[in-house]
């Protein structure tokens, strides 16, 4: 799929629209015990336990021990975090004394992002309909079959990103900045993907 910067900008301005209700606001009453214990256990089946924990503490609250609310708020904390980091990676383009080799390299990364951020955009507008009632269990499996394939997809877009910025002739600030965002934010993904695949193979048994 060829990515389009229009197609960014689209998503850009259409993920307000698909979390606000999500992680509008972290919970101002105090978290729950059992809440907080659920995200522990929950988080520890990921790769980054503890940046799971922090990234979902907050909404404890929300998320109530039920998880489906936990990988739908992961999914919506990953989506503010990748939102965050194209925006930032895009203006590096317009960075002083940028070399051509890094603005290319930059710009395809910023394309690769937002190809990711497209997949994820979908992930989460799936995920909302998975938790309709009325669905099949056929319909239900093959809606959280799509999530997994989306967010899948969009950590591999995140890692590509990088691939431009490969050998040593590369190093310097600008790939410093990109590779210490891009690195957290597929980490993030990461760890989304797992709590969607752990919610699926619940189900799936």
């Amino acid at each position: 799929m060829e990515p389009k910067l229009s197609h960014l900008c689209y998503c850009l301005l259409l993920l307000p629209l698909l979390f606000q209700h999500t992680i509008a606001k972290p919970s101002s009453s105090p978290n729950p015990s059992n809440s907080i214990n659920f995200i522990v256990s929950s988080c520890r089946t990921t790769r980054y336990p503890t940046l799971c924990f922090k990234c979902l503490v907050a909404f404890a609250s929300k998320i109530r021990c039920k998880e489906n609310r936990l990988a739908q708020t992961a999914l919506a904390v990953t989506l503010v975090r990748v939102r965050s980091t194209t925006v930032y990676v895009a203006k590096l383009t317009k960075a002083r004394r940028i070399k051509r080799r890094e603005y290319l390299a930059v710009k395809d990364c910023v394309e690769t992002l937002g190809d990711g951020l497209a997949m994820l955009t979908q992930s989460m507008r799936e995920m909302k309909q998975v938790g309709r009632s009325g669905r099949s269990q056929d319909e239900f499996l093959w809606r959280l079959s799509n999530v997994e394939t989306w967010v899948s997809a969009a950590l591999t877009d995140e890692t590509t990103c990088l691939d431009g910025f490969d050998g040593k002739v590369m190093d310097g600030v600008v790939k410093s900045a990109i590779r210490r965002r891009v690195v957290h934010v597929a980490r993030v993904t990461s760890n989304a993907l797992a709590l969607v695949n752990r919610f699926a193979a619940r189900h799936k048994s």
